[in-house]
């Protein structure tokens, strides 16, 4: 069954696009999940490449797997897309976020696969 939702990382998650935003796109549940597991993937690869702990390559391999959770598992528009993981993104800090992959990555990949 696909609603096994990393515990604690994602229950009752639910990301909305600012209100100003005309069509509000509201992400919840799965979808949810999946953005907080694109930006845990897509922040980590920066800093490890940043950090010098990761070749360039590695971290384009990562950044395309976040582009391919996102275009496989969370519905919208890109422009939607991208805000939201904004929107992740400034609600975690920087070390929270390298724990969630820390704990979590794994799992993320089994819950939104991209092949």
């Amino acid at each position: 069954m696909k609603r096994h939702l990393i515990a604690g990382f994602a229950a009752g998650l639910v990301l909305a696009l600012p209100a100003a935003a005309q069509n509000q796109k509201v992400y919840k549940d799965g979808e949810a999940a999946a953005l907080r597991c694109a930006n845990t993937l897509a922040l980590t690869a920066v800093a490890l490449a940043a950090a010098d702990m990761i070749e360039d390559e590695e971290k384009e391999v990562m950044l395309g797997i976040t582009v391919l959770i996102l275009e496989r598992h969370v519905s919208g528009t890109w422009r939607e897309k991208k805000r939201a993981l904004e929107v992740v993104r400034d609600r975690r800090s920087i070390p929270d976020t390298l724990e969630d992959y820390r704990r979590n990555a794994v799992q993320c990949l089994r819950q939104f696969p991209i092949n």
